[in-house]
């Protein structure tokens, strides 16, 4: 995408903007000139149980110096209520909605990686759905008879992996493995149901990416993330949240984003496509990396896959 202002008059409502991906496709969304509603749990006075120092506030100033106008709306999206307040103020201040992104997750805390459903607990197993399904639902159930008012609507699933990744691949444990194949079918349902309306919805999944919580697991910075190569060598092929959400911009920038209705496609795929890069001019493929290099166990080498 070459035109800076491609989105000035869009308006877009990230659901899930306080942090990682959510971010990134809210800033890039801001960088093309959009208005960006950004919604979360976690605020300038309130956190959310992850206790973490990201706030949609700080998301919202990004979009805004990016060149967008970012709008702050505290928003937990399990309650019907305040979804529904949401929508009727970007209907009272915008009077339209061109683009939906739902990035709402929120899981990290309460998975256990490779655990059988008879030991993972069960509570936090079925939260981990409620906030990775329910929500989405939710929210779409509010937003989109709003975006599908005007033709050319735009509706964005966000996940990890691709369908055909996932449908090959068993996902760590049966919730997190439900909650990342579900946005999947979403898209391609909110696919049917905008059709008649001029619509169009994908599911997108960023690689394997450099989020705020990411960085702190390694121990590292943006700055100097490739000092975790030493621990893990395969994240040479890490990607920034940013890429992501260029590859989310492109979309909406693009005329004739219906080519993508019903599919699932990745950020590697949408910068193939589209030729943008990520930050520092890299056009990381994770997806064919996992499935040619890291999965079947050869040496790490992103030699044509960046």
């Amino acid at each position: 995408m070459t035109a800076q202002l491609a989105l000035d008059g869009t308006v877009a409502l990230v659901a899930g903007a306080t942090r990682g991906a959510g971010r990134g496709i809210a800033v890039e969304l801001g960088a093309a000139g959009a208005t960006v509603y950004v919604t979360g749990r976690s605020t300038r006075t309130q956190r959310s149980e992850y206790g973490r120092p990201e706030t949609i506030e700080d998301t919202a100033d990004l979009v805004t110096a990016a060149g967008g106008r970012g709008v702050a709306v505290p928003t937990d999206h399990l309650d019907p209520g305040a979804v529904a307040a949401l929508v009727a103020r970007i209907e009272s201040e915008q009077g339209r909605l061109d683009v939906l992104v739902n990035d709402i997750w929120g899981g990290e805390l309460m998975v256990e990686w490779d655990v059988p459903v008879w030991e993972h607990d069960l509570a936090n197993g079925l939260r981990t759905l409620r906030l990775a399904i329910d929500t989405h639902l939710v929210t779409a159930h509010h937003a989109m008879g709003l975006l599908a008012r005007r033709p050319g609507g735009l509706v964005v699933e966000v996940t990890d992996g691709t369908a055909d990744y996932n449908d090959r691949h068993y996902r760590l444990n049966v919730y997190y493995d439900l909650a990342k194949i579900a946005p999947i079918r979403l898209a391609r349902s909110w696919a049917h149901e905008l059709a008649a309306h001029g619509g169009t919805a994908v599911a997108v999944t960023p690689g394997w990416m450099r989020s705020e919580i990411m960085l702190e697991h390694f121990g590292v910075s943006e700055e100097t993330w490739r000092d975790a190569l030493a621990r893990e060598p395969h994240f040479a092929i890490s990607e920034t949240p940013r890429f992501v959400g260029r590859g989310v911009a492109a979309l909406a920038a693009d005329p004739g984003r219906a080519r993508w209705n019903t599919t699932s496609t990745s950020s590697g795929e949408l910068a193939a496509f589209y030729g943008f890069t990520d930050l520092d001019g890299s056009r990381p493929d994770c997806w064919r990396y996992l499935d040619e290099v890291q999965d079947p166990g050869r040496p790490p080498d992103t030699t044509g896959y960046r």
